[in-house]
């Protein structure tokens, strides 16, 4: 991997291989991924070879194989695989002598690149450039470029294209067979319908030829087989000549929020309009479109950072381009999978991910985005209570892993094998996970108090609170010797540890959730009767309120022993310590469970990843620094960041705590959790959360950017590899843009639809105006 190819405008905008080997086609296949949010393409090459994984995606579609298996996100027909002949020798890469190769995908403009030099059987010499992009400005576009050069003599060139539905999800046919037809002797249209779920998806494709930019109709055959049409052509191109094809596709599906009234001969017509209207464009024209829209996005989001490596702009940049691509902001009924649209990796679900890890991105830098997303989660309701009342709770209790709208859960009852037993090892977040209720809650409460946004709270956000709150005390568990409520076997994030009594994040933010949801009763009681006569009759809040006054006091929240160490639940401390550098050392995570299983590792201070740290990260007032240094010195030696949500959390709490030699180790391995020398940690798809993660990494860790009550704090502390750094966030609906030197930090409004903005820095309170600019 080459990280520094990029040159003038360009520049810390390419990732780049130079070297094809089957062995890891993987990497690049995500990290390379293309999409919009609609959908994602995993940039697996044209011709196909052994090992790859041809995946498409289309937002919110899932599909359930059979009542054994749950939803997941079904892998479309593709279309961007086709198969070439140089006279009657089938391209491949493994066999061919390849005088230079290159693949490089374009963080800016979204299009990705791979030129191959090689020399056939025969001793000619070809140069074939492939172009791809998936468009952000025509949401059910793909378009796709190949040039032929032969360099040596003329050569006889056979394509072999189409559209083909006989991918699968790991050997799982999602799919049943619909019409298959050619237009105009041009056009190819499939259609294919969800087996469980019924969602139809049509298909088009066209392609386009010239040769030295003068158009041909080259001679053509058209080929269908099951669940599979296209066209053969055959062209002879001479030395010198430049062939070019075009290959232009479109996806649309009865899922489309357009297609409310949904009639398939309709979408069949309209889909195939769509694509002859616009494939006239060509390919240029359909990239320019789409480039001018993330021309945009970078004018938006971009983040400047001068630093001694370069890597480090480069890697913000491209976490920027994922969480683009990886975000359904077209439609509040979709969220964020854990492997964004890149993977079959957790099968395109939802979890604690995005409110975390990814969402503080999406309300400091588009908060229209953030609303959509939160909204997600108001659509789901029905599902947070099937799961309620199935355990024997009431209110909004949210599934682990979420897909469409009414799921609900979701999460696989199987996983891995027990290396000791040699049967699965069983799921048990799916059960006892819980905490992604107050997560939830978290989320709704960052995006308000950084956006204002009243209106979203009087349609959704208050309803969520008390839902949760709800749900929360009801899942409370009395203790008779104590005289506490306990919450009682479950997992916190430290996934490590199962059927665990009082995990501390879990209680305290139970605990955190019920109070502030009292807070906003007594606020709609009282500002917003309104709201508060439609809640009450809703949810019986009167009712629910005084089973609040009741329990909340009552929490057992884990203090700080004579240590000043906080238990993460109530054995924790208790459980075996045992020698973990050989883990802290690994090079792939999971090391440890080549020498113990998951019942054994639950019985060693060993950790997954953040958990009392998370709690810090998220709580941050509630406890004193000497309590965090304590903790982090006593935890993160336990843990071994198995899970790619912890590097960033340990890295932001490493900053605040004054460690920045440490706090820019761990932002420079987060950095290559997906970018990095690893060529197998992205097979199954880019990590999400720790994308969003990175972002956090560097605005609220070394830009100091955080929400602390409502006040907006701005404290940085930068690496000592970075000279300066410039990014823009959003607050109360006005667009600020930071600077940030070694000197100082400067702060402009741009926007200026408050007057003034109050925003605190080293314990003293500001009034920013127009623009402000504070000394170290």
């Amino acid at each position: 991997m080459i990280y520094d190819n990029g040159r003038n405008e360009y520049e810390n905008f390419i990732v780049t291989e130079d070297k094809f080997d089957k062995r890891f086609l993987g990497k690049c296949e995500a990290i390379m991924a293309l999409g919009n949010g609609y959908m994602g393409i995993r940039s697996s090459t044209e011709e196909r070879y052994i090992g790859e994984v041809r995946d498409t995606f289309v937002a919110g579609t899932f599909n359930k194989f059979h009542e054994s298996e749950v939803t997941e996100l079904p892998n479309v027909a593709d279309v961007i695989g086709l198969d070439i002949y140089i006279d009657g020798e089938r391209l491949n890469l493994e066999q061919a002598k390849i005088k230079d190769y290159d693949r490089s995908l374009n963080l800016k403009t979204g299009e990705l690149t791979r030129t191959v030099v090689y020399e056939t059987t025969n001793g000619n010499e070809l140069k074939i450039v492939f172009n791809r992009f998936v468009s952000l400005a025509d949401k059910h576009i793909i378009g796709q470029k190949i040039t032929i050069l032969p360099n040596v003599k003329d050569v006889n060139i056979s394509i072999k294209t189409g559209i083909n539905g006989q991918v699968t999800n790991s050997g799982v046919q999602h799919f049943s067979e619909g019409e298959k037809r050619l237009y105009e002797n041009k056009y190819l249209q499939l259609v294919e319908t969800t087996t469980q779920s019924q969602i139809n998806f049509v298909i088009n494709t066209v392609h386009d030829f010239k040769i030295n930019n003068k158009e041909i109709e080259p001679d053509s055959f058209i080929f269908m087989d099951r669940r599979k049409i296209g066209n053969s052509y055959d062209i002879s191109v001479k030395k010198n000549e430049e062939l070019c094809i075009e290959k232009i596709s479109n996806i649309h599906t009865s899922r489309d929020k357009e297609n409310e009234e949904y009639n398939l001969d309709e979408l069949k017509k309209v889909s195939y309009e769509e694509l002859k209207e616009l494939s006239s464009k060509g390919y240029n024209g359909l990239l320019i479109r789409s480039i001018s829209e993330w021309d945009k996005i970078w004018e938006k989001h971009d983040i400047k950072i001068s630093s001694n490596d370069d890597f480090d702009q480069l890697t913000i940049r491209f976490a920027i381009y994922h969480l683009t691509i990886m975000t359904p902001a077209h439609d509040n009924r979709m969220n964020i999978g854990a492997k964004g649209l890149t993977g079959e990796g957790y099968k395109g679900h939802t979890f604690w991910d995005t409110e975390i890890f990814i969402l503080p991105y999406f309300i400091y830098s588009d908060p229209y985005i953030a609303r959509s997303l939160i909204e997600y989660r108001y659509n789901t309701l029905p599902g947070a209570h099937k799961k309620a009342e199935e355990n024997g709770y009431t209110g909004a209790m949210f599934p682990w892993e979420s897909a469409w709208l009414e799921d609900g859960e979701v999460t696989p009852v199987w996983g891995g094998a027990d290396i000791v037993t040699g049967k699965s090892t069983k799921i048990w977040s799916g059960f006892i996970e819980q905490h992604i209720s107050a997560d939830v809650a978290f989320a709704t409460w960052q995006y308000y108090q950084i956006t204002n946004d009243e209106d979203f709270m009087d349609k959704y956000g208050y309803e969520l609170f008390m839902d949760i709150a709800i749900f929360w005390s009801s899942r409370l568990e009395y203790n008779k010797e104590t005289g506490e409520y306990n919450i009682n076997d479950v997992i916190g994030p430290d996934e490590y540890k199962e059927h665990v009594n009082n995990n501390a994040f879990t209680n305290y933010m139970a605990y955190w959730s019920i109070k502030t949801a009292m807070g906003y009763y007594k606020k709609l009681k009282e500002q917003k009767p309104s709201v508060y006569s439609r809640l009450n009759k809703k949810l019986k809040l009167e009712e629910a309120y005084q089973s609040w006054c009741d329990k909340v006091g009552k929490i057992y929240l884990p203090k700080p022993n004579e240590d000043s160490i906080i238990p993460q639940d109530d054995e924790y401390l208790k459980k075996e310590i045992i020698d973990l550098t050989k883990y802290k050392n690994q090079e792939n995570v999971g090391e440890i469970f080549k020498d113990y299983n998951l019942e054994q590792v639950n019985k060693i201070q060993v950790s997954k990843q953040a958990d009392i740290m998370a709690l810090f990260y998220l709580l941050e007032n509630l406890f004193s620094k000497e309590v965090k240094v304590a903790n982090y010195n006593y935890y993160e030696p336990k843990t071994l960041h198995d899970s790619s949500l912890s590097l960033s959390t340990h890295c932001v709490l490493a900053n605040d705590l004054g460690d920045n030699d440490k706090a820019y180790n761990l932002f420079r391995r987060a950095s290559r959790i997906d970018l990095g020398e690893n060529m197998r940690t992205s097979d199954h798809g880019i990590h999400a959360a720790s994308i969003g993660g990175i972002w956090q990494c560097v605005v609220n860790g070394f830009g100091g950017v955080r929400m602390l009550d409502g006040i907006l704090r701005i404290e940085p502390n930068l690496p000592e590899d970075w000279t300066d750094i410039s990014f823009p966030i959003y607050w109360h609906g006005d667009r600020l843009m930071v600077k940030i030197t070694k000197v100082g930090l400067e702060i402009e409004n741009v926007t200026r639809v408050n007057k003034q903005i109050v925003f605190m820095n080293k314990g003293k309170n500001y009034i920013l105006e127009d623009k402000i600019c504070i000394l170290n």
